[in-house]
Formats: C-alpha cells, sequence, structure tokens
C-alpha cells in the first residue's frame, strides 16, 4: 500500500469547531438515512482490541460495512503487541494490509506512537486517557434531542476518567458550560482540565448537587472502569453521594436528559429509576456510537470533506 497523506483522530481537538460541526451533520444525515454512499468500497479497517468491548467492535464493524467496507477484529490474541512487537512494527505491517487503523488499549502513548509510524488514519477506540468516540456520540445524542450543545449546560457526575477527559476536550472545541463533579482525588487529567478552562466555563466541584443545578445534560460513568476491579471497595467509599437518582435529576432542567456510555451498574452510579426513565436517551446515544464513528471513517477514509 502506498504512502498517502492521512489525518488521525486520537482526540476531539483533532478536528476545528467547524470541522466537527460538519462531522456531526453527517452523521445526522446518517442517522435519518438521507446518506447512501460507499465511500470505504474495497476499503478494510483493521480493529485491534487490547481492551474488550460490546458498543466498540460492533458499531465499527456495522459501520465500515455498511458504508461499504469490511472491518477485521483483532483481538489482543491476534496481535504480536502481547508477544513484545514494536508498536511501530505493528503500524508498519498494518498499514501494508488495511485502509485505517481502529484501537481500543489502555496507554495512550501507544496510540499516539501508532498513529506516528502508521501510513493511514488510526481512530482512537479508548485509552485510559480519552474516549473521544463515545463524547461525540453524546454530544449528537445532545442535537438530536435539544439541538445545539453551544448554549447547553453540561454536567458529569462522578469520576475524572476519560470520559470526563474528554468531556473537557469537547467543551474546549465546542464551548459549552461544562460542570464536573469529581471526588477528591478522582479529578481529571491536570492539562486536559488547564487547556478547557483556559478557553471556556469549565469548573469542578465536589458537589453534585452544585453541578446539577439547572444543567441541560447530566452524565456519568461506572465507579470502576475495565482494569480498576480490585478498587471496587474503595472507590464505593469514594464515590458514595455521587449516585445520579431521581433527586439530583430534579435539580436539573425540566428539560434535562440523562446520559450513560454504559455498560451500566443500576444502584451504584445510576438508579434505574433515572436509566430507565423519562430524561434517560442511552439508548439513542448508544446507537450513535454507530452514526459518529460511521462519519469518522467516511471522512478519514473515504474521502468525505469537512469543508
Amino acid at each position: 500500500m502506498p504512502d498517502r497523506p492521512h489525518r488521525d483522530f486520537l482526540a476531539i481537538p483533532d478536528f476545528s469547531r467547524d470541522e466537527l460541526e460538519r462531522l456531526f451533520d453527517l452523521a445526522e444525515r446518517m442517522r435519518l438515512g438521507l446518506y447512501q454512499s460507499k465511500p470505504m468500497a474495497g476499503k478494510s479497517l483493521g480493529m485491534i482490541f487490547l481492551k474488550a468491548s460490546t458498543r466498540t467492535r460492533v458499531s465499527f464493524e456495522v459501520g465500515a460495512w455498511q458504508l461499504g467496507g469490511h472491518a477485521s477484529f483483532l483481538s489482543s490474541r491476534d496481535v504480536q503487541l502481547g508477544r513484545g512487537e514494536p508498536i511501530a512494527d505493528t503500524a508498519r505491517v498494518l498499514s501494508r494490509f488495511v485502509d485505517a487503523i481502529m484501537i481500543r488499549t489502555f496507554a495512550h502513548s501507544d496510540v499516539e506512537e501508532l498513529a506516528q509510524y502508521a501510513d493511514v488514519p488510526v481512530i482512537n477506540g479508548l485509552t485510559d486517557l480519552l474516549h473521544p468516540c463515545q463524547v461525540l456520540a453524546d454530544v449528537l445524542t445532545v442535537r438530536q434531542h435539544l439541538g445545539s450543545i453551544g448554549d447547553k449546560v453540561v454536567a458529569w457526575v462522578g469520576d475524572g476518567n476519560n470520559m470526563a477527559n474528554s468531556w473537557l476536550n469537547a467543551a474546549y472545541r465546542l464551548g459549552f458550560e461544562l460542570r464536573l463533579a469529581c471526588p477528591a482525588g478522582y479529578e481529571p487529567d491536570v492539562r486536559v482540565l488547564a487547556r478547557a478552562q483556559a478557553h471556556g466555563k469549565v469548573i469542578v466541584t465536589r458537589d453534585p448537587a452544585e453541578a446539577v443545578a439547572g444543567a441541560h445534560v447530566v452524565t456519568t460513568d461506572v465507579w470502576a472502569s475495565m482494569g480498576q476491579e480490585e478498587e471496587q471497595a474503595v472507590r464505593e467509599k469514594a464515590f458514595a453521594g455521587y449516585r445520579v437518582d431521581d433527586a439530583l435529576m430534579a435539580r436539573a432542567d425540566r428539560q434535562a436528559i440523562f446520559l450513560h456510555c454504559l455498560p451500566a451498574h443500576r444502584g451504584e452510579e445510576v438508579t434505574a429509576s433515572v436509566i430507565d426513565g423519562p430524561h434517560s436517551r442511552v439508548w439513542d446515544e448508544a446507537e450513535n456510537r454507530l452514526h459518529i464513528q460511521k462519519a469518522i471513517m467516511a471522512t478519514l477514509v473515504g474521502g468525505e470533506p469537512l469543508s
């Protein structure tokens, strides 16, 4: 496969605000069934999963197929990274076989190194630092139900994890107000936070009620993410009081929506009455992973313009 110019998607700020808006417009056309092109015809996506996932695998695999392409699933048992092959070598080899690489892994530096040495676009399916595809799907869900996110208030309740970091990156690029309620010791990445605060209205508080007051979007994640299971007991104590329940949702805007990237632990970070209740849009949110990732692939692999 010859070298060619390409773009990667490792973090939300990799696209400008205008490009993100056009990406959302493209994803919305796909969601409504108004996009019938097959820009990935004859092209393939290599999917590296060093962290397992239901939604990421199915949405990328189905999305590539719907765009006319093919996706190859590569688990930790199928790639040589786990046996000591350098990331750079994996990048060089896969670039000869596929037209793009999606990776879901632990260290964000591994994704950056993969992109550095790959001759094809690299898409970040998740790292411990960032989860950009998910948060773009979340913003698409906000647009679907509430209109433009620019004048909205988003409240994050819980761990300052990869989701919180990606919400910060979204606020940095798109300009909405973001309030994060995190326990002491579980704040988001300091560099990601500082950049977002330097360019927009972003606060971190210990009080979920303060974060949620009047918010248009309330969102959370599990208290112990994949790879943190051994911390479950410690985290349950630290996150006591950070559960999204009906009383907390009542402090939000009357038309507020609830989002969760899933999988959810009902009774821990969210009550069943909220995630299964009238404010919840989590199933639309999950579906929108398909549409936003199709838009990303159509752009990076299929040549759809964002200008």
